[in-house]
């Protein structure tokens, strides 16, 4: 449904995009996960035709919407906006906020009950948007981007302004909201728990290129280099060296996903989760700290040659001053120290 090859934008002289391409399959959400400043909100703007590249292309259905010398009007591009703040009219009821885009013909009726039944707000309808919550108007901000059938939908951050319990329960509304619909939708965040958990693809884009896309699994386990491995998530990087299949590292001998070169010297980055600390009075380990979560807790544990981070069962987790023994669980990623 949406293809970007080489994309490229410069303001000022300063490139903010460059040589980027992504795909995104017809009924599929895509998230692009970059830190503040990656050209996230950059390269949104181009999909909606709010602004030109200097380079590359953007076909849209198999149409090209936007090069260097052509630039299809965003009214014209079929595309529906979740923005961050809801955007709504003040005004307006939710209902004419909903159908707002529609012809006034027999089908507006039919349609707009339809996306409010969709998002649980038909008993909102004749309300204005000031009488809700900010869940209820990024829901009506959603089911008006909906409303005309469009080719894909972007949403820009849609749950930043949202405390994290309902960011968690608006994510999955929105999620069965997009399937039910099977729209296309491309969502820009920084939140790797919102990208990882909503999408079904994740592009990582670091400074204005997409580094690595793939399932959220994939981009999990398998990051294609040491900078998208902390920034997806707690990883504890140990230096290593290679050794008949093995790595050798403070931790002991180590297996690695991907693979590896006789005497090859890196890093290898170890989830927290991925660490087993077993109860031992003759341990050669200390627990020296402890993050209680609930559901969870963070262990910081003295080892004999480097202090690591541990995530583990909140309610069975060591406690500060016990002897651990530490184990890793499963292989782990080898980043060569040539590639860092």
């Amino acid at each position: 449904m949406l293809k970007i090859s080489d994309l490229a934008i410069s303001y000022d002289s300063k490139p903010v995009l460059s040589g980027l391409s992504l795909h995104a399959a017809k009924g599929e959400l895509t998230a692009i996960l970059g830190a503040s400043g990656a050209g996230k909100s950059t390269l949104l703007r181009l999909i909606a035709g709010f602004e030109k590249p200097d380079a590359g292309e953007i076909y849209l259905d198999g149409v090209l919407v936007a090069d260097a010398n052509t630039a299809l009007a965003p009214e014209k591009r079929g595309i529906g906006i979740v923005p961050q703040d809801s955007a709504l009219f003040s005004h307006l009821s939710v209902f004419d906020n909903v159908g707002f885009g529609l012809p006034k013909d027999a089908h507006r009726t039919d349609r707009v009950n339809e996306l409010l039944d969709l998002v649980g707000l038909r008993e909102y309808a004749n309300r204005k948007p000031a009488s809700l919550s900010g869940g209820q108007q990024q829901r009506v901000a959603l089911a008006r981007a909906l409303a005309p059938k469009p080719k894909l939908i972007l949403l820009d951050e849609p749950f930043s302004a949202l405390d994290q319990e309902l960011r968690a329960r608006l994510r999955e509304d929105v999620k069965r909201a997009l399937r039910a619909e099977q729209a296309t939708a491309i969502l820009v965040t920084h939140d790797q728990e919102e990208a990882l958990s909503l999408a079904e693809k994740v592009a990582v884009l670091r400074d204005g290129r997409i580094i690595q896309a793939g399932a959220p699994t994939e981009i999990y386990n398998s990051p294609a280099d040491l900078g998208i491995a902390t920034f997806l998530g707690d990883s504890v990087l140990v230096d290593g060296v290679v050794r008949e299949g093995k790595v050798e590292t403070a931790l002991g001998k180590l297996s690695a996903l991907n693979s590896v070169t006789e005497g090859e010297k890196g890093v290898v980055a170890i989830r927290s989760e991925n660490f087993y600390l077993q109860p031992n009075p003759s341990g050669d380990s200390e627990v020296v700290g402890r993050v209680f979560f609930g559901h969870d807790a963070v262990v910081e544990v003295q080892t004999p040659k480097l202090k690591i981070r541990a995530r583990s069962n909140g309610p069975f987790a060591p406690e500060v001053g016990m002897r651990v023994t530490v184990w890793v669980r499963g292989a782990v990623n080898f980043y060569p120290a040539s590639s860092n």
